[in-house]
């Protein structure tokens, strides 16, 4: 059984920081690129950024480029999310997605497993 579980979530006053992690079980971690999206209330889920089966990172959304860095570690079966000077505007849901295509994947529907989500939410 394939099972992502997000943990690092919380609460955060404007300018801070969270470190979100996806740790992955039941599949073979290397061979999936990792992607992290965000789901606000009354918006649809979007994109926040991918990372290859090696490690590079391969996507951005403009929102969060030079704030956010997604990064992995095949061998704990782990990837994450560091988030800096965060905005009330990243208040959200936020999931990790394991896609067995290669290349860039940002649209969802090519992501085969998803987590839980873990509520960040950004105070002012």
């Amino acid at each position: 059984q394939v099972r992502l579980v997000e943990s690092g979530g919380g609460m955060v006053q404007a300018g801070g920081s969270l470190r979100l992690s996806c740790a992955a079980s039941g599949l073979i971690f290397s061979g999936y690129g990792v992607g992290w999206f965000r789901q606000a209330p009354g918006k649809e889920r979007e994109i926040v950024g991918a990372i290859s089966r090696s490690g590079a990172p391969l996507y951005y959304a403009d929102s969060v480029k030079g704030r956010f860095t997604i990064s992995r570690d095949n061998a704990k079966k782990t990837a994450y999310l560091e988030m800096n000077s965060l905005i009330p505007e990243d208040t959200a849901v936020y999931y990790c997605a394991a896609s067995g295509f290669g290349g860039t994947q940002v649209d969802p529907r090519n992501y085969a497993y998803w987590g839980q989500g873990t509520q960040v939410t950004v105070s002012s």
